[in-house]
């Protein structure tokens, strides 16, 4: 059930309470009115009006505001029909309108319906027909303008509080359904498809030849898939799930998961346990300048190299570095490729780092492997963010 319904059921006795005493305060002094009939109409109109709001209201398909700018009228017009309908001197004493404080209900509507501020504008509203049914500024009118706008705005900031309340008590519950059946599939795949590619990995070594590499095959798909059901969940809060009523942020994705991507047999991927969290522009480049990183290993240092991938969530900067234990990068050898036209390291490595505004560094001693650190300024992702 919403978190709004008990406020409409609650108002809706607050205005059948409000017409009963607006109906006894007028019995008592209608002989005291310049035309009493006309009184009598008003209560006959706010009663069938009072009985179809406590239907309408509990219906949230006709929560409208057409019919909500219909209950403020009717407040309005009630309380100025006092002028013309009650005896000119009582009302220069001041004595209740017609509604007393039925006419306080539209503002409580308004107020539930869309927040403090149109809260405070039916108090805003409601109060101007005050004044006119007085003709003048009084201290009394003025007292009462001032306790709708406090009933106004108090209720309506309270009911945007409850609603934001009840959205993150749906990304919670959402969170911990998919947590669960993201555990239920992980034990399936553990219990099953990875144990058949660990064996065929395994008979695959054991027999050679083709098998051979249809066993290295399964073990990378093995180590891809255990990166996968191992990953956490992506935060609900940008994540565009179905039905979720406020729907997510598809412009920015988890670093980790893209990165777990690139795991295999010969790479290790290592991540923090929250997400890491980027503009989608920018953490593609950073995974794509790593992806180069690794096509380089493979190029250079062999198909049975291994590679280790590391991403760091530091305070204010990313860091992803790539180490291999090949025989390294000979010294002058990257300069060379440059004077040769081969761009690899500068245009797929340093450049997207550079585009993004970030940093890519490359280590290398012989016989020891290479190590590419590549780094994302904080300040660079927020100002990307801020472009796109």
């Amino acid at each position: 059930m919403s978190v709004e319904q008990p406020l409409w059921r609650a108002l809706a006795v607050f205005r059948l309470l409000a017409l009963g005493y607006a109906i006894a305060q007028f019995m008592g002094v209608s002989d005291e009115y310049r035309y009493p009939l006309g009184g009598w109409a008003v209560m006959g109109l706010l009663t069938v009006w009072t009985a179809f709001t406590m239907y309408a209201f509990e219906k949230p398909e006709l929560r409208r505001w057409p019919i909500f700018a219909v209950d403020l009228a009717m407040a309005v017009g009630s309380v100025i029909a006092t002028r013309w309908l009650d005896d000119p001197e009582r009302v220069a004493d001041g004595a209740l309108t017609l509604p007393t404080v039925w006419s306080s209900a539209p503002v409580l509507a308004w107020a539930i319906m869309g927040g403090w501020l149109t809260g405070a504008i039916a108090a805003l509203v409601t109060g101007a027909a005050n004044i006119v049914e007085r003709g003048d500024i009084a201290q009394s009118n003025l007292h009462n303008i001032v306790l709708m706008m406090l009933a106004g705005t108090v209720i309506g900031y309270v009911v945007e509080l409850a609603r934001a309340s009840e959205r993150a008590l749906s990304r919670a519950l959402q969170l911990e359904a998919a947590t669960r059946e993201r555990e239920r599939l992980a034990r399936d795949i553990h219990d099953s498809v990875l144990q058949v590619l660990a064996l065929v990995q395994r008979r695959g070594a054991e027999i050679g030849g083709e098998a051979a590499d249809l066993g290295r095959l399964a073990g990378e798909q093995e180590v891809a898939l255990r990166q996968l059901v191992s990953d956490a969940p992506v935060d609900l809060e940008t994540a565009d799930l179905p039905g979720s009523g406020e729907g997510g942020d598809p412009a920015r994705q988890d670093v980790r998961t893209l990165l777990g991507r690139l795991a295999g047999a010969q790479v290790s991927v290592a991540s923090p346990g929250t997400p890491v969290l980027l503009p989608t522009a920018v953490a593609r480049e950073l995974v794509a300048a790593a992806s180069a990183a690794l096509d380089n290993v493979r190029r250079h240092a062999g198909e049975d190299a291994r590679a280790w991938i590391l991403l760091e969530d530091e305070p204010d900067e990313i860091i992803v570095s790539i180490r291999d234990d090949g025989p390294g990068i000979a010294p002058g050898r990257l300069e060379e490729a440059r004077a040769a036209g081969r761009l690899g390291v500068s245009q797929s490595i340093e450049g997207r780092l550079r585009d993004v505004g970030g940093t890519a560094e490359l280590i290398s001693v012989p016989g020891q492997g290479t190590e590419v650190e590549l780094r994302l300024p904080r300040s660079a992702v927020d100002a990307v963010g801020v472009r796109r």
